[in-house]
């Protein structure tokens, strides 16, 4: 089973960038709904380290009730994208596992999850804070880019295992998809999860619902500082 991808659905698709040199840190990057890995691919080679792997799972093809049941790429089905919209809790905790597997299956491989980040944009990013915030490993970061917390009241306020769990997250300020300040309340709840000196929030005048290279070259700066060369 170790190294055999075919045991890990979403790796058997999965779009992978491999650094130029002995791969010992790994970045698991989640796309946003109704996209593929293959996009983020690209942007994440303008920030690629030699020492890191990008692995860019694709979503399976699910019907989102907010896009009236139509089928497209999505982590987990979306009602609604305001704070108090009803949440699909099978389906990210489902989710959350798949994303799991794929950090086991790393770490069978040699990539300890302490060398392993998780991170994504919009609802890709929901499910990095979600699996990463539940995991049983402690990982080396988190990046949520233009995100939010799913299942954010069935967090505890002082029992997590994972208080010490760096978190990256970035919103550009002209987001109408997802408003910078549903990112700012996300940063406020995280802090009663993590530590709070562990979370940089950073927004982007200007940017709208998606990324920039001035946002890129800050999560370059987080990956180098948190999956140093060894």
């Amino acid at each position: 089973m170790c190294g055999n991808n075919m045991s890990v659905p979403l790796l058997a698709e999965a779009v992978t960038v491999s650094g130029k040199e002995k791969v010992t840190a790994v970045v698991i990057f989640l796309h946003g709904l109704g996209d593929t890995g293959h996009g983020w691919a690209d942007t994440l080679t303008s920030i690629q380290l030699p020492h890191i792997k990008f692995i860019c799972p694709n979503a399976p093809r699910i019907p989102v009730t907010l896009n009236m049941k139509m089928m497209m790429p999505a982590w987990f089905d979306l009602m609604g994208l305001t704070p108090d919209s009803q949440e699909d809790e099978y389906g990210i905790k489902k989710a959350a596992e798949n994303i799991r597997a794929i950090i086991e299956h790393e770490a069978k491989n040699g990539i300890p999850p302490n060398r392993i980040i998780l991170s994504g944009f919009s609802q890709g990013g929901a499910l990095s804070l979600y699996t990463a915030l539940t995991c049983q490993h402690e990982l080396a970061g988190v990046v949520a880019l233009s995100c939010w917390l799913p299942l954010h009241k069935s967090f505890p306020s002082t029992s997590s295992s994972n208080k010490n769990l760096p978190i990256l997250q970035c919103h550009g300020e002209m987001d109408a998809m997802i408003p910078v300040k549903f990112g700012a309340m996300t940063a406020e709840r995280l802090k009663s999860i993590v530590r709070p000196e562990m979370i940089t929030f950073k927004t982007f005048p200007g940017l709208m619902h998606s990324s920039s290279p001035q946002e890129m070259q800050v999560v370059k700066e987080f990956l180098e500082k948190h999956l140093p060369r060894i």
